[in-house]
């Protein structure tokens, strides 16, 4: 019967029927709920590892940084809760370009969190503070992580003062056309963790497990905005069809720059790293302010 009914459904209603069915309110519970316990069970496993490389009990890179101190083992958890904050991006995306791009914002500051207590454990207290690479990170990383929630902070205050207008017809078939990037960006997105997962997992086995776990915080996350861009892309491509608003237009593509830069900051590291990350919520800022000035005009 309800086979029959997906069936009678145009094609606009089909894609609504599955975004509703695979992102319904008992789905997003029941993934909070395995979150929280996975990130327990991920808590404590690090905890055991740290544990049983301290006493030799393991043979697995006895000098890995995330295997020496308990502190260490809190990056596990936000690594599987970052997984969630993805999956809620996903699911955000059909609502609006702002909306999407605040969630990304937020994604990248819970990785600077979950790095600096990965690098907690690489500081030295008996060095000159600030000759350091270790100690220069962290520096980096505590003034950037609240310059960028100060900025994130301004732009969801911007965010909150766009009045919403009248629900169109073409305004539906285009977040029902998001919606339908957002059911193929799902399965692509969980594919490539699996795979990306398994590619580290075998070289931390075979190759150089120090140099891997030193990397890891850009494991999946340069692959998962590098597919960012290209859906933010083609949402961008699909919105001309609804709009030819010239603010509009600048706003949408100058949030796809934003996702540029956040993908680029994975290449760098230092303080390098922290203002492309920056910059990129500065950019989407001021973007979004110029809009709303040119909105009142009208």
């Amino acid at each position: 019967m309800l086979l029959v009914y997906f069936l009678a459904m145009n094609v606009y209603s089909r894609i609504d029927f599955l975004f509703d069915r695979v992102f319904s309110q008992k789905n997003q519970k029941n993934i909070e709920r395995y979150t929280l316990i996975l990130s327990m069970i991920g808590f404590i496993v690090h905890l055991l590892l740290i544990l049983g490389n301290k006493y030799e009990l393991l043979n697995i890179a006895k000098d890995a940084q995330l295997l020496q101190d308990p502190i260490a083992a809190i990056y596990t958890p936000f690594s599987i809760i970052l997984v969630y904050e993805i999956y809620l991006l996903i699911f955000y995306l059909p609502r609006s370009f702002t909306t999407a791009v605040s969630k990304q914002f937020e994604i990248i500051s819970l990785i600077i969190i979950r790095r600096i207590f990965g690098d907690i454990p690489k500081i030295e207290l008996n060095v000159n503070w600030f000759e350091n690479e270790a100690n220069l990170q962290l520096i980096y990383d505590l003034v950037g992580i609240l310059l960028l929630f100060f900025l994130i902070f301004l732009f969801n205050l911007r965010r909150e003062k766009i009045p919403k207008g009248p629900v169109k017809e073409s305004l539906k078939r285009f977040v029902s056309s998001k919606k339908g990037v957002s059911l193929v960006l799902l399965p692509v997105l969980i594919l490539t963790s699996i795979f990306t997962f398994i590619e580290w997992a075998l070289q931390f086995i075979k190759d150089t497990p120090v140099t891997l776990l030193s990397d890891i915080n850009s494991v999946f996350y340069n692959d998962f905005f590098s597919i960012l861009i290209l859906a933010d892309v083609f949402i961008l491509l699909l919105s001309l069809q609804y709009t030819e608003r010239y603010s509009q237009l600048i706003r949408n593509t100058g949030f796809v720059i934003c996702t540029v830069l956040i993908r680029l900051s994975f290449a760098t590291t230092g303080l390098t790293n922290i203002l492309l990350i920056l910059s990129s919520v500065l950019f989407g800022l001021l973007i979004l302010r110029i809009y709303q000035a040119i909105e009142k005009q009208h």
